[in-house]
């Protein structure tokens, strides 16, 4: 007996000794790094010419810990094999293509090794591990972290918007995939750094995904290719995308079934030929199941290419999928976890599930995998995502890490807007702000409240004004709203959409096919974890939801178009205003970056027949450098050789909120007197210290 007492005894100090050695290895790896630079990296006289020797942080609430965090927390992006991404070469030139100055040349900002980021990632892009294969993908902050540079420092703003060109930057990765097959030299290196990871056996399974990676990604950027109606392209350039756009095509991508493509391929009308035979069908759909898995999906576009001509195809991605022809600034994070709806055409509310809901539909976008198959019965997932009783159930098992986006979002509550630093950029004139908030209080503050960015119960309330209302560029408010597309594996499913419920026809609003699928993906628990941490998981990041939340559901303020049972989303023709604590950081400007600085902001378009000796915003400018202009309130635009903002293509309008300059009545309908080039700059100064 004593014998056995002693036993357990040691035994358990075994096990508290064991305890304390993991509480001490633990401890160790989570020692906050103390870099104050926080592993940025500076850049010298890049293709822009900007330069800058220090980075800056301001105090927007978080510490060294929190900014390093946020840029390394994964959220389930898989864009290509990790191993590829840190061996793949540039095309028709030497170096690798993750090297510092390359991934500069897209506005990706620079990072130093550190241990949260060993390989020295820039900002924004992490390594992800799904069923037991690792991936290089994107975080939060590959969007939502921006930089401003003067005289020689950077400084980096948390939860501001990028500078980044993801569209460019996708299509140049694929091109070196393409390169690296095609050139021996590359390819054998390729090779041979691929298998020196040890992650892959054999050199047929390199070059086996390098081609399925390289035809994802291809299609990724056939589908998502930017044309307005009459077929031109609207490129995006620096500091914007359609995010939008491009999660609904991804969405629809994955909806689509056997039964959908079977229909538009017998058609004989819908690719402009006689429509296939059963025989030539069965050929194309060999081994496709319902509902297809990724490597269905594949060979399904292998097939289809090598079936269909050019112009078949394209009227099949046509008749699938919807231009993505809008592109938006990327929004800034600060207060997000306070506002009441968010996006730029309010059409997410933040209430309840919506924050995980938002996140979601954004890691879905940016390649999260999404394993969606269906299956018999029913489960608790599928009851909490409202799919519809009977003999099958859809599962909406995926990569996307509702757990980190869950803390992300907590992560955020912490985030303050950043205040202007006076001692790099130069003292503010205390007289013009006096006049200057005057002038805000009479132009500006019946859109754009002001709020105490410290204070932990503000609230952020979206002040909604139909796109008619106030002038600005309409496609991103009229894709949002009136974007159709095929249903698939979610017809005659039920979507809630706040006015009541819609019935999934064959065709629905793309709108309510991704509230279906977030909605589904958040109620899933993550199928890469063991049995009990799954359901732990899950169960705390649901209830944590509702708990945490503190945003009720409430309806939108603003002088919109109401949702109505013929127009179910009819408030979203409408664009959001917020409060502009910060806004000084956050160039370029309007919903779609047409403006580039706060000054000409506050002048109007030229219209034809207007003086030609008075002030205009400018209809062309140069995006892409991150050298700031101060007195202008903006970032550099002209003077180098950057991208190039043409304001006459279509989605890239800089007409509208021309309050300032008598070109747009107030909410009362009420024109105020245009203001002088005084007046200007005295609200632009107010404006500097929001």
């Amino acid at each position: 007996m004593k014998q056995s007492l002693k036993s357990s005894r040691n035994q358990l100090l075994s096990f508290i000794l064991t305890l304390f050695i993991f509480a001490g290895v633990s401890a160790c790896t989570l020692i906050p790094e103390t870099d104050p630079e926080r592993g940025a990296t500076t850049v010298t006289q890049d293709l822009f010419g900007d330069s800058y020797t220090t980075v800056k942080y301001l105090d927007q609430g978080w510490d060294i810990a929190d900014s390093l965090w946020f840029y390394t927390t994964t959220q389930g992006s898989n864009l290509m094999p990790y191993d590829f991404f840190m061996a793949l070469e540039q095309p028709k030139k030497p170096g690798l293509f993750r090297a510092d100055e390359n991934m500069n040349l897209y506005r990706y900002l620079p990072q130093k090794a550190t241990s949260s980021n060993p390989d020295a990632l820039p900002v924004g892009w992490v390594k992800d591990s799904y069923k037991d294969k690792e991936y290089i993908g994107l975080t939060c902050a590959a969007c939502h972290t921006g930089q401003i540079n003067y005289n020689g420092v950077g400084i980096r703003i948390d939860g501001g918007p990028a500078s980044a060109d993801m569209d460019s930057i996708m299509k140049d990765i694929a091109k070196a995939m393409h390169y690296t097959q095609r050139n021996e030299e590359k390819k054998d290196r390729f090779i041979k750094n691929v298998l020196a990871r040890g992650n892959y056996k054999s050199e047929t399974e390199v070059l086996s995904d390098l081609e399925k990676y390289k035809q994802r990604l291809s299609s990724y950027i056939t589908i998502n290719r930017s044309i307005d109606d009459d077929g031109n392209n609207v490129p995006y350039g620096y500091a914007r995308l359609d995010a939008f756009g491009r999660i609904y095509n991804r969405v629809l991508e994955h909806l689509v079934n056997d039964k959908v493509l079977k229909e538009l391929l017998s058609d004989g009308g819908a690719l402009g030929n006689t429509g296939m035979t059963e025989a030539e069908l069965n050929k194309i759909m060999q081994n496709v199941d319902q509902i297809m898995t990724g490597d269905q999906r594949d060979h399904l576009v292998e097939r289809l290419t090598k079936t269909l001509e050019w112009e078949q195809l394209g009227k099949l991605r046509q008749k699938l999928f919807n231009p993505p022809n809008a592109p938006v600034s990327y929004p800034f994070l600060w207060d997000i976890p306070q506002h009441d709806y968010v996006q730029w055409n309010g059409l997410a509310a933040n209430a309840g599930l919506g924050p995980l809901g938002r996140n979601t539909g954004e890691v879905i976008g940016v390649f999260g995998t999404l394993d969606w198959k269906e299956e018999k019965g029913f489960s608790i997932s599928t009851l909490i995502g409202g799919q519809a009783a009977g003999t099958k159930k859809i599962s909406f098992d995926s990569s996307v890490n509702v757990h980190n986006l869950s803390r992300i979002e907590s992560h955020l509550d912490k985030l303050q807007s950043p205040v202007w630093p006076k001692d790099i950029l130069g003292e503010i004139d205390k007289e013009r702000v006096f006049r200057g908030k005057l002038l805000f209080n009479q132009y500006c503050e019946s859109c754009h409240a002001r709020i105490d960015r410290s204070d932990p119960q503000r609230r952020i309330i979206a002040h909604m004004s139909r796109v008619s209302d106030v002038g600005t560029d309409p496609v991103m408010a009229k894709n949002g709203r009136e974007y159709q597309g095929y249903s698939g594996i979610l017809r005659n499913q039920y979507v809630s959409v706040g006015i009541g419920d819609i019935l999934l026809d064959q065709k629905a609003p793309v709108a309510a096919l991704l509230t279906k699928a977030t909605l589904n993906v958040v109620a899933t628990p993550d199928p890469d974890k063991w049995f009990l941490r799954r359901w732990t998981d899950w169960l705390v990041d649901i209830a944590t939801a509702f708990v945490r939340n503190k945003i009720n559901p409430s309806l939108k303020h603003g002088d919109y178009d109401p949702d109505t049972t013929v127009d179910p989303f009819a408030s979203l023709n409408a664009y959001k205003a917020r409060s502009l604590n910060g806004i000084w950081a956050t160039a370029p400007y309007l919903h779609n970056g047409s403006v580039p600085t706060l000054y000409d902001l506050l002048l109007p378009k030229k219209r034809e027949g207007d003086p030609e000796d008075d002030e205009y915003r400018p209809d062309e400018f140069q995006v892409g450098s991150r050298e700031f202009d101060p007195e202008k309130v903006g970032l550099k635009s002209e003077g180098y050789k950057g991208f190039t903002f043409d304001t006459s293509l279509k989605g890239n309008s800089n007409a509208g909120h021309e309050y300032s300059s008598g070109g747009t009545a107030q909410s009362d309908g009420k024109i105020l007197p245009k203001l002088n080039k005084e007046e200007r700059l005295d609200l632009l100064e107010y404006l500097k210290i929001l």
